[in-house]
């Protein structure tokens, strides 16, 4: 069985201690950084841009997961690459031509991922599946953190799962919002290979701890 990931949310951290809060994601047992960029249009929230992002990975030991809640992405695909960004992950929704988009990407030695809206159907992506490195199932309505986990979400992992079963494809599944130590074993075993936390763990008294705590629940 691979190793499942943990990838706390930076939107989650405390802004006016930053730098400590990546040295803290540093020296956990996490695996990825995720970053949130939202363009206040896109979703209804503005999050971090380019300098703060350029902060980040100058701190940061472990992989950069980008995930672009923005309008019209392609303009910006460069720029993170420059940035320092491992995985760019871009929103179906947002996407007029998504092939392209995700050719993009690779091009600029990333890997790609989609992001699906929790209204938008599996099957959009039947047809791409085997070029993405990556799917985000947003299992919140995205724009802010802390919202509530939506149940739909298992039942959506276990046709994602199924498709990319049945494609022959290696695209790891990553989960976004409401993950908490109630519902990251059961999302494990629907097929999440990778869970975005946030609130749940910054908000905790020991961030390190609780990483650990849920990635020893994902790999049990």
């Amino acid at each position: 069985m691979s190793v499942k990931r943990i990838a706390p949310s930076i939107l989650a951290a405390d802004f006016a201690n930053l730098q400590r809060d990546i040295e803290l994601v540093n020296d956990s047992d996490a695996d990825w950084f995720h970053i949130d960029i939202m363009d206040g249009v896109f979703v209804p929230n503005i999050s971090f841009g380019m300098p703060v992002l350029k902060a980040i990975t100058t701190h940061a030991k472990k992989t950069i997961d980008v995930h672009l809640m923005i309008v019209d992405p392609d303009r910006y695909i460069k720029t993170f690459a420059e940035l320092g960004s491992d995985n760019l992950t871009v929103h179906y929704e947002a996407c007029t031509h998504l092939h392209r988009t995700v050719q993009a990407i690779k091009a600029e030695g990333m890997k790609a991922g989609v992001a699906l809206n929790p209204h938008t159907p599996i099957a959009s992506l039947e047809d791409i599946i085997s070029d993405l490195d990556l799917v985000c199932l947003m299992s919140v309505n995205p724009g802010f953190g802390g919202q509530s986990f939506i149940e739909n979400t298992y039942s959506k992992v276990k046709q994602l799962k199924s498709l990319i079963t049945a494609k022959g494809a290696s695209t790891l599944i990553e989960i976004d919002g409401g993950v908490t130590d109630k519902n990251v074993k059961q999302l494990v075993d629907a097929g999440a290979d990778v869970l975005v936390a946030g609130s749940f763990v910054f908000r905790s008294e020991n961030p390190q701890a609780t990483v650990s705590h849920l990635r020893t629940l994902a790999n049990s």
